[in-house]
């Protein structure tokens, strides 16, 4: 996710409830789980997206997430843009005690999250991986509430979490797939030093196989994403179209 530092509400004022919402209407032929999940996941959900793409509806719905009032702080590991340190397996201890909560919000709309008034102690950002959602297929960082939930589970030790939190996504394999490598690297490390360095170790890597591409005249593609170097390092643009799921 990218790090933004700054709350701010939308241009309109607008105010967000204390009550939580309900869960979407159930889609097509699927049922809620009947027992509870091993695990604890929670989200604020500002009621950006469409409640038909929402992945953290959805959760909800299957009774694998519960809904967090705005104005309420998390006691576990909060997954959030906002944050300052990267998450790790050190992490671990608190999660399996309190759980992991995420912000469901659209990626366009991130600067009307009101951050001041969610969030908790251990808030965490993610290491580099790629969504693989429908809406931002591809893109680094740009990881919706059920991608950054996995990763968080999968990095602390619980790649069974990830699977059970991704079972009713069609790109939920996919994501495991895609991120196969990292995951595992992230989830060897002890520490959030060491994931660092395990992220920067990785982008070296893609920087390094991009340039040696292109040097050898490689078929250069003028839509090649990695075109004039690493992107990451450089300020993610939103487009008008692009939403969280």
């Amino acid at each position: 996710m990218v790090r933004h530092k700054k709350d701010n509400f939308s241009s309109k004022g607008k105010k967000y409830s204390n009550t939580p919402r309900h869960p979407a209407p159930r889609d097509g032929d699927d049922e809620p789980r009947p027992s509870r999940p091993p695990f604890k996941a929670a989200c604020w959900d500002l009621g950006h997206c469409d409640p038909k793409r929402c992945s953290g509806k959805r959760l909800m719905h299957f009774g694998l997430m519960r809904e967090l009032p705005i104005g309420q702080k998390f006691a576990g590991v909060v997954i959030s843009p906002n944050a300052k340190r990267v998450i790790s397996p050190a992490d671990r201890e608190l999660l399996e005690q309190y759980g992991a909560a995420v912000v469901e919000c659209s990626w366009v709309r991130i600067k009307e999250v009101p951050w001041a008034k969610i969030g908790g102690k251990c808030e965490r950002l993610l290491p580099y991986l790629v969504a693989a959602n429908s809406v931002n297929y591809g893109r680094p960082w740009r990881l919706n509430c059920v991608e950054a939930l996995a990763a968080c589970f999968y990095i602390c030790g619980h790649p069974d979490w990830a699977s059970e939190v991704l079972e009713h996504f069609s790109y939920g394999e996919p994501f495991l797939e895609i991120n196969s490598q990292l995951l595992k690297r992230y989830a060897a490390c002890t520490s959030e030093e060491e994931v660092k360095k395990a992220e920067e170790s990785w982008l070296e890597k893609i920087e390094r196989e991009y340039s040696n591409s292109r040097a050898g005249g490689d078929g250069a593609n003028d839509d090649d994403a990695w075109k004039g170097g690493n992107t990451n390092r450089r300020p993610v643009v939103d487009s008008d179209d692009e939403s969280e799921e």
